[in-house]
């Protein structure tokens, strides 16, 4: 591991990129600060010496500005906006608050008024249904019983909301989010696989929702303000830079990750792959390289490929270059997919939100038996690992690595999946005190040396992705 540090990498640099990409401020799909990052990232890898392909898309952007409820003449501190919700003119929308239920029926009782929801913290639902564990380093790590939060929750059971929304004319509403920190839930940019809502919505933290649904009961009134904009036409781009390999095989290995993000974490991906092809350049490998950098991970809707709320962006950019893939130009292999790295796990203690373990777990999918055994033995040589590989599971499978997996590319996909993921940090500092640079390092050596390994491995040896596993998972 120290050839790879010390030779190419250093501390100083990627920091300073680390705080390059955060100085973009909000990079969500189609903002002025993703397009920057983006820009920014093709100058690195051409300054490498390596040709950049650009492909701009075109969408209509949703962008919330402001935001405020008031209820009886009382200001209630809103959490975020629901992403992708409707938005209102600037003086909001106004009436009586009615409490619902989660489900389509209920929301008939809130027709001309405004709606108000309970989220509670996923308990109920097993995480069987979801993820099925290869192995772990430790052995002993597990996957929660109810795997919580606020992604899976508000995956989970906001779908419901969007179908209720839709059909029952509600003015407005306020969704709470119960058995969750006020801190852990502040900022977080949910819901992004759901289409457009048209109803303007917005989430509050437990505390405020007390106060709300206590109006509610006593039938008082409220105004609802979401105001922004749909920018029409919005453009957005994804792009892919190749390193040629020395055997011109017409083989090669993708590796990808998605540049749109709200902090730290989501997404740093594009600053972990400059120093992988920085590697790779120096030392070259016997299959090209395909570095992909995709866009639309946050606006799902819009750019997956297929009508699984699970697909990932991924996919449009495997559709609109199948010959870099599919066996025209080159043939893909195999794949690796860098997302999340050097998070720390942070969750409520005791209705604290507080740092509980220097590693969020890595949650790794691997596309067959083969590849979980590269993935270990390129770990092997870590200082700090806390890791466990998944197999795609009941059409479940997290992350950019997804689309891979659907044309049969077996994949090593780190999928990191801490609560702050999507959170906007409201101090303007990008979560960067939940970041680790030592393990993100390591984390990056890990991938280098995945590729390494797979670059030796004959195309049968590597085999091909494994397809899902159905039924009750593994979680330990």
């Amino acid at each position: 591991m120290q050839l790879f540090l010390n030779e190419v990498t250093s501390a100083e640099r990627v920091m300073q990129n680390m705080n390059k990409m955060n100085s973009f401020g909000d990079r969500l799909t189609g903002t002025r600060g993703q397009w920057e990052f983006c820009e920014w990232l093709k100058s690195e890898i051409k300054a490498m010496g390596i040709p950049v392909t650009t492909k701009v898309y075109r969408f209509d952007r949703w962008g919330a500005k402001e935001w405020s409820l008031t209820v009886d003449g009382e200001n209630i501190e809103v959490s975020s906006p629901f992403h992708y919700s409707g938005l209102t003119g600037e003086e909001g929308v106004s009436g009586r608050l009615v409490k619902v239920c989660n489900n389509p029926l209920d929301f008939q009782r809130a027709r001309g008024k405004i709606a108000v929801c309970r989220i509670k913290n996923l308990s109920a639902i097993s995480s069987r249904v979801a993820f099925n564990k290869r192995r772990s380093i430790p052995a002993d790590l597990e996957v929660e019983k109810s795997y919580r939060g606020p992604v899976s929750t508000s995956f989970v059971k906001t779908l419901l909301t969007f179908w209720s929304l839709k059909l029952t004319g509600v003015k407005g509403m306020v969704c709470i989010w119960e058995d969750m920190s006020d801190a852990m839930v502040d900022g977080q940019c949910l819901n992004f696989i759901l289409g457009y809502l048209k109803v303007p919505v917005l989430w509050v933290n437990e505390t405020e929702g007390k106060k709300v649904l206590a109006a509610a009961k006593a039938k008082k009134s409220a105004t609802l303000r979401l105001v922004g904009e749909t920018e029409k036409d919005a453009r957005t781009q994804s792009f892919h830079a190749v390193i040629k390999g020395t055997g011109n095989t017409g083989e090669c290995i993708i590796v990808n990750t998605h540049t749109d993000g709200c902090n730290f974490s989501e997404e740093n991906g594009g600053v972990g792959m400059l120093e992988i092809m920085r590697w790779f350049k120096a030392h070259p490998p016997v299959r090209d390289l395909v570095f992909v950098f995709v866009t639309g991970h946050f606006r799902l809707p819009v750019f997956r490929v297929g009508l699984m709320t699970s697909n990932q962006a991924t996919g449009r950019w495997l559709k609109d270059f199948p010959e870099l893939w599919n066996g025209k130009r080159l043939k893909a292999v195999a794949g690796c997919s860098v997302e999340h790295l050097g998070c720390t796990e942070w969750k409520d203690v005791d209705g604290v939100y507080t740092k509980t373990n220097d590693i969020d777990t890595e949650l790794v999918y691997t596309g067959n038996k083969r590849m979980d055994e590269v993935y270990y033995k390129a770990a092997k040589e870590r200082d700090r690992i806390r890791t466990m590989t998944l197999r795609g599971h009941n059409t479940m499978h997290f992350g950019e690595g997804q689309p891979l997996s659907k044309k049969h590319i077996p994949e090593i996909a780190l999928v990191t999946a801490p609560d702050y993921l999507c959170s906007v940090d409201r101090t303007g500092k990008a979560h960067m005190d939940k970041f680790d640079l030592g393990l993100m390092y390591e984390q990056l050596h890990t991938f280098v040396r995945c590729i390494e390994i797979l670059d030796g491995m004959t195309r049968k040896e590597i085999g091909r992705s494994q397809p899902y596993s159905l039924g009750l998972g593994r979680l330990k």
